[in-house]
């Protein structure tokens, strides 16, 4: 394992995070307070990925002291863990097994940060380019830098499950950009349609997107996916994966995974042609 997807990580992080400041203080500069509040409310749900890090890392044996716990409160905790990360790639070279577990619980804390921070973040900063202030300039590049970190989360995890495999061999540079390609698209498609919806229907927007997260929910309950051992949290675990389902496919069981990502496809693109038709 190199130290390239780990950087990269930690450079579209800060980049996001940048963003998302110069984009608070746009909209507080201009008294745009409604917009202020909102973007500061998109940064609430990523508490939760701080929280299981510090979870994980006493887990690990590392008691969280007050430096370590004031980091997380000011969501740097993955920040943290990244360069843990690359000073291990500076020691050891990459390839040892406890290497392995830190880059793992980094990219699945990273995912879950974005998925529950960074998409709400970029939907907000999309509906505003598009419906509000189409000549916003900090916004856009906000949206974008969103996009982008989100798709590359993806792209991470989907790297670290590259590396599980036997010989931990890493993907090819031409397969991991055709994969930030993929998710970026799909990401993009997703997030346009949605925008462009709520645009011209408003609130109608929840009753299509509430309509896909249950079907995706009840199918994923269909599949009993079993990596969450307690039925409540199974439930609650499929109940997740379905929403986050109305913007991506995450493969989360072993196997072949074509047919679940057909039938992916096929409930979004009935759910496109129902938005379209309503």
């Amino acid at each position: 394992m190199r130290g390239a997807v780990p950087r990269l990580s930690l450079t579209l992080l800060a980049a996001e995070s940048g963003a998302r400041l110069c984009a608070i203080i746009h909209y507080l500069v201009r008294g745009q307070l409604g917009w202020f509040a909102l973007t500061i409310a998109c940064l609430v749900p990523g508490y939760a990925a701080q929280l299981l890090s510090i979870l994980w890392f006493r887990a690990d044996g590392h008691a969280p002291g007050c430096w370590l716990l004031l980091l997380h409160l000011l969501q740097l905790g993955l920040w943290k863990r990244y360069w843990d990360v690359l000073r291990a790639v500076a020691k050891t070279g990459g390839g040892a097994g406890e290497l392995l577990a830190q880059l793992g619980d980094v990219c699945v804390l990273r995912l879950l940060e974005a998925l529950l921070q960074t998409l709400p973040h970029l939907l907000l900063q999309a509906y505003v380019v598009v419906a509000v202030d189409p000549a916003g300039f900090i916004p856009g590049v906000s949206a974008g830098l969103s996009l982008l970190s989100l798709a590359w989360a993806l792209v991470s995890y989907s790297h670290f499950t590259f590396l599980l495999k036997p010989g931990h061999l890493s993907p090819p540079a031409a397969v991991i950009l055709c994969l930030l390609l993929w998710r970026t698209g799909m990401l993009g498609t997703r997030v346009l349609a949605l925008v462009l919806f709520a645009r011209l229907y408003s609130f109608w927007v929840f009753a299509v997107a509430g309509v896909h997260w249950l079907l995706m929910s009840f199918w994923l309950g269909a599949q009993q996916t079993d990596i969450v051992a307690q039925p409540c949290r199974w439930r609650l675990f499929n109940c997740l994966l379905g929403a986050v389902y109305i913007f991506c496919y995450i493969n989360v069981r072993p196997g072949p995974s074509k047919t679940r990502v057909a039938v992916f496809y096929a409930v979004s693109t009935w759910n496109a042609l129902y938005s379209t038709w309503m």
